[in-house]
């Protein structure tokens, strides 16, 4: 598909920095009020799933994927939340494992391709509702969009369309973008959550958990190195990242598919723009606005209009296609 380079994308001054654009509406925005609720469903291997739901009676469910250390109460999943119910959606919000308030069972939490749970979730509530779509941020596109390709489901024929904003389509790369100086606050802010809950999961499985290793965790490649490969049996942070990022399955993908990633992303690396490969695909299309940071594209702290506007309109168009 045709390339879009987002140039009726135009913010105000200080939002053409990538990192202010990334950290004024994640700070400051505002969060609409949502009544969310829960169901916990049990998974195959005996952990369980923490699922957020606006129900309304609709025939449209949106299923929600947040980012890495995210939740069903990240702002950018609460404000698609509130406005998809407005526009005539149930919503689903996924909680990964470990990500809902409450420690998971199993030693493995989540990972950045981690497609069982999503499977899992849509297995559960796809006989209610006639259209799906799903909805990915950042890490959480990376799940939908591997989710879309891969062969090791058979996708419910109810999913209409998947989106994925802001998303480290190569993990590898993405990986390097994060060990440049100007993004050790990202870092540092994941790697506290993350310890927190290598701690909390030394409680559980003492023997299986050295505590010893998260001194040797200063960047998110090390963490990754040091438990989650090891935890989901890879044998590095190279190879777990490898044979994950979503790039590699998106000529596979045959449910039309929206891509939104800013140039000025601090989280993503040049791999993560595939403009080319795109080009030539049927059912992906890529947007990539000169600015917007990281699941930002705001006009003000509290105006992502235009991100908004962009995913709807893409959406409606497929939705219309299956009428026509």
């Amino acid at each position: 598909m045709p390339v879009d380079h987002g140039a009726d994308f135009q913010p105000p001054s200080r939002y053409k920095n990538g990192h202010y654009s990334t950290f004024i509406p994640y700070l400051f925005g505002k969060k609409p009020k949502v009544d969310y609720k829960r169901e916990r469903i049990d998974t195959p291997d005996g952990d369980f799933l923490d699922l957020d739901y606006i129900r309304s009676g609709n025939k449209k469910l949106a299923v929600l994927c947040h980012g890495l250390e995210g939740s069903s109460r990240s702002g950018y999943v609460i404000l698609f939340a509130d406005h998809l119910k407005r526009q005539g959606w149930d919503v689903l919000a996924m909680n990964y494992r470990s990500c809902s308030g409450e420690m998971n069972r199993t030693l493995q939490m989540y990972n950045s391709g981690m497609t069982q749970d999503l499977h899992a979730t849509i297995a559960h509530v796809e006989h209610d509702y006639e259209d799906i779509g799903l909805y990915g941020f950042s890490l959480g596109g990376n799940i939908v969009l591997k989710y879309g390709g891969e062969d090791t489901y058979v996708l419910s024929q109810k999913i209409r369309s998947i989106v994925a904003i802001s998303t480290p389509l190569d993990l590898y790369n993405a990986s390097i973008e994060l060990l440049k100086w100007d993004s050790k606050l990202y870092q540092w802010n994941f790697l506290l959550s993350l310890s927190y809950k290598i701690f909390r999961k030394k409680l559980q499985y003492p023997k299986e958990i050295q505590l010893r290793k998260l001194l040797k965790c200063s960047t998110l490649y090390k963490f990754d190195e040091h438990y989650t490969a090891p935890m989901f049996g890879y044998k590095d942070a190279a190879d777990y990242y490898n044979q994950n990022a979503s790039i590699q399955w998106l000529d596979k993908i045959k449910i039309p598919t929206f891509i939104l990633n800013a140039k000025d992303d601090p989280f993503l690396g040049p791999k993560c723009y595939p403009v080319n490969m795109v080009a030539k695909l049927e059912n992906v299309h890529l947007s990539v606005p000169a600015h917007g940071g990281h699941v930002g594209f705001a006009y003000g702290r509290n105006d992502r209009s235009w991100m908004i506007d962009k995913v709807d309109a893409f959406v409606k168009t497929q939705l219309e296609k299956l009428i026509s």
